[in-house]
């Protein structure tokens, strides 16, 4: 039986195959060090998971509530951003909710790029941006990102059918943040091509060395010309959860929940009164989450700088971007580490062509593994590389 031409389409999910090759050397007993999703491994603050308990018995959240969401999980939503950033927006037009980001980053291809029309999405990136691309029949150009340019992507040469742009800061894989300036200039080439801007800030409470994230929406026009993506996964350890939102310009909202009203039935009632508990509620374990991953990254490279591998420590997200010898493609260095280290981390090439020449190391075990990992990874990669 031959599936349809769009599901032919897609590209193989990288993270599911991780996940299964962990598993497969977990069942023959040896014990893997995962780095290799972005998978929290702290808990979810008691008070988030006590306003679950107390929703789960209301018979209202038993049946069907509102294809759109709670009405008051919206303006938790943008309270937040008013605490957060200092955007105004309307609960009621410019607020989507999510069965989280990830389902978001994929529907906005789907609501908006026809067969033909150009995206533009940073290569090295979430690979998931692409999955919704050729859903949607859309032509994917990447937008390189490297390190000469501090990881921004060039603003000119945009193909005339541009439709949509992705973009994500903190970003993953590469740890990097990007300035005021870049958003502004960004903004300013969306408007004079009308191109949408789709940011996705998934991780941007979590910023290192004192610098803070920006969203698209602070800046001038940002909300004119585009749309941002927010989990509750990584701020407050809620990945299982499947809650997040996307705010901005009324109409992209508008016709990203019409495509949803076709595609599902919103999250369960009980998970979105968790989610305004954890959006309105203290934000201490925040900022403890943000202290913990830095430790964890300062614990990694220090540890892999006593082998001899010196890494460039990343900026913000939950992961370091590794540089690794030539003489062996990442993919190689990837199953490399994972058979002799017993450690798993994700090739770069995963996330684009320009991946290639790095391995993305997720900070979601404690500082002792981490300190463990480097120090296997680093002498492999010492051990290996020819004179």
């Amino acid at each position: 039986m031959q599936p349809a031409n769009r599901i032919q389409r897609l590209p193989q999910q990288l993270f599911a195959h991780l996940v299964q090759a962990v598993e497969d050397k977990r069942r023959q007993g040896i014990d893997v060090i995962n780095l290799g999703q972005g998978n929290p491994d702290l808990p979810t603050p008691a008070h988030i998971v006590n306003a679950l308990q107390e929703a789960a018995v209301n018979p209202r959240y038993h049946r069907y509530i509102s294809f759109r969401g709670l009405s008051t999980l919206k303006e938790a939503v943008a309270q937040w951003y008013w605490e957060r950033y200092a955007v105004d927006l309307d609960p009621s037009s410019e607020v989507a909710i999510l069965i989280g980001s990830k389902i978001g980053l994929e529907e906005v291809s789907l609501a908006f790029v026809n067969p033909g029309d150009a995206v533009l999405a940073p290569d090295p990136g979430y690979p998931d941006y692409l999955s919704g691309i050729r859903l949607a029949g859309g032509d994917l150009h990447p937008w390189p990102l490297v390190a000469a340019r501090q990881y921004l992507p060039p603003l000119d040469d945009w193909p005339a059918t541009t439709r949509l742009a992705f973009i994500n800061y903190p970003n993953n894989p590469t740890g990097r943040l990007a300035p005021a300036a870049f958003f502004d200039q960004l903004i300013q080439r969306a408007l004079s091509t009308h191109v949408i801007l789709a940011h996705d800030l998934a991780y941007g409470d979590i910023a290192f060395d004192g610098r803070r994230a920006i969203s698209l929406l602070s800046r001038p026009g940002g909300k004119d010309v585009g749309i941002e993506f927010t989990t509750l996964s990584k701020s407050y350890n809620m990945a299982g959860w499947r809650i997040g939102f996307a705010a901005g310009h009324r109409d992209i909202i508008r016709y990203l929940e019409l495509l949803q009203d076709h595609l599902h039935c919103s999250q369960w009632g009980a998970i979105q009164e968790a989610a305004i508990a954890a959006l309105t509620g203290p934000q201490d374990s925040v900022r403890l989450l943000c202290q913990t991953y830095e430790a964890r990254r300062n614990t990694f490279i220090t540890a892999a700088a006593q082998h001899g591998w010196n890494i460039p420590p990343s900026e913000g997200a939950i992961f370091i971007w590794c540089p690794v010898p030539p003489h062996r493609t990442s993919m190689e260095w990837a199953h490399l580490f994972l058979e002799k280290a017993q450690v798993m981390v994700a090739p770069g090439s995963a996330f684009g062509s320009h991946g290639e020449g790095y391995v993305r190391v997720a900070l979601t075990e404690p500082s002792e593994r981490l300190h463990e990992a480097a120090g296997r990874l680093a002498t492999l990669l010492r051990d290996d590389t020819p004179e």
